[in-house]
This record gives C-alpha cells, sequence and structure tokens, in this order.
C-alpha cells in the first residue's frame, strides 16, 4: 500500500465519521508551524468562532485552542484547520507531503492573514500544491453566501494597507481544498471584545463570515 493510500485510509477513518455523526463531536485545529512566525496569534478567536457556531448552527465542535503540527498525523483527525500568524513560514518536505496528503484526502485549511503571511504563505503553499494558484473566489461563491450573505465578498475588519479584503482558494479537481482570506483579518473580529475594541457590528461581521466556512467545510467535505 502506498503512502497516499495510508493517508487517505486515515482520513476515511476519522475525517468521514465526525462530518456526518449527529452524535460525535468535531475538533478544528490550530496549524502549527516552523519559521519564527507567530501561528499562536490570536488565542481567543478560535474558542469564540467556535462558541458562535455551536450556539447558531447547532454544531457540536469541542471549544479550545487545539494546535497541531504540519508534519503530524495527527492533522488528520480535524477535518478543518485554521491557519495564522504575521511573519515567516517554513514547511519542511515532510510538512509539504504531509498537508497535501491531507488536503487531497478531504481536509479542509483556512489560512487567515493577520498582517505580513501573505508573501510567506504562497510561496509555501506553491511547495504543497506546484501546479496550482491561489485564484480570487467571485463573490457569488457559496462560501459567502452558505448561511450568512456577503454580496461583496470577505468583510473588511482591520484596515492595514488600504486595501480590499479578498478571498482566494486552491481548488483541485473542482473542489475548494483552501481558502485564504486576505487583507481582512477575521481572525482579529473573532477575539475577545477587549482585545481590538472592535465594534459589537464588526465583531458580528467577523464571527458570520467564521460560520460560513465552517458550514461550507462541514458541507462539502
Amino acid at each position: 500500500m502506498n503512502k497516499l493510500k495510508v493517508y487517505l485510509s486515515i482520513a476515511i477513518f476519522f475525517i468521514s465519521p465526525m462530518l456526518f455523526s449527529q452524535t460525535s463531536t468535531v475538533k478544528i485545529g490550530l496549524l502549527k508551524y516552523n519559521g519564527g512566525g507567530d501561528w499562536y496569534a490570536n488565542p481567543t478567536s478560535l474558542p469564540n468562532l467556535i462558541d458562535y457556531c455551536n450556539k447558531n448552527l447547532g454544531t457540536n465542535i469541542v471549544r479550545g485552542n487545539i494546535s497541531v503540527e504540519v508534519g503530524s498525523q495527527e492533522l488528520f483527525n480535524f477535518p478543518m484547520v485554521h491557519m495564522t500568524g504575521h511573519g515567516n513560514v517554513v514547511f519542511s518536505e515532510q510538512d509539504v507531503v504531509n498537508i497535501r496528503n491531507y488536503l487531497l484526502a478531504g481536509g479542509f485549511l483556512h489560512i487567515d492573514d493577520n498582517y505580513g503571511l501573505n508573501k510567506y504563505i504562497r510561496r509555501e503553499m506553491k511547495k504543497v500544491f506546484p501546479d496550482l494558484d491561489f485564484v480570487e473566489l467571485p463573490f457569488s461563491h457559496p462560501i459567502y453566501h452558505q448561511v450568512y450573505d456577503f454580496p461583496k465578498g470577505l468583510p473588511k475588519i482591520h484596515e492595514h494597507d488600504g486595501k480590499p479584503a479578498q478571498g482566494f482558494g486552491i481548488i483541485y479537481e473542482g473542489r475548494l481544498l483552501c481558502f485564504y482570506s486576505y487583507e481582512c483579518d477575521l481572525g482579529d473580529g473573532w477575539e475577545d471584545p477587549a482585545v481590538h475594541n472592535d465594534s459589537e457590528e464588526t465583531r458580528l461581521k467577523a464571527l458570520k463570515m467564521g460560520a460560513n466556512i465552517v458550514s461550507y467545510v462541514f458541507d462539502n467535505q
């Protein structure tokens, strides 16, 4: 049995029951990577998003920041992993193979640029999929309308360089397997109100868009 088939077997065992069982709980992972970037930024983000989804979408997601390393087989325990940070990212050869197999097997990666991540994550994701590029998703894409309607795409949560918020994807054989929110700072909007002093309206936009991502993953993976 080749390595990809082994990974696919792991994915079928771990991912499918979590996505489709009404009684099981689901975990969203926080991706831990090397290179010096602060993968641990926004510590209250995922717990708050999970609380919002459990309350408003009826999901049963385990609350907390459950970190998982890019090159670990534990990655296959998560139907979705979230990645954030401001700085450098370096994927080893093992990391590249592992996350590629995870994504091809049905996993999903949400990358949220917390300002400063862009040039590094684009470089590293090119290692993962040399023949694929990030493409900007049209505003009509289901991820913007899954539960809550965002007719103009990603909401702008924090201002950095005066650029519009953009949502990019990596699509393989018609399947969106990675969503990249850029110049948006969704994760900042998920944080506790006291962290950034965002208005409740701004936080709610961020949480609703995050809920769209979670719902899209659960419905399409």
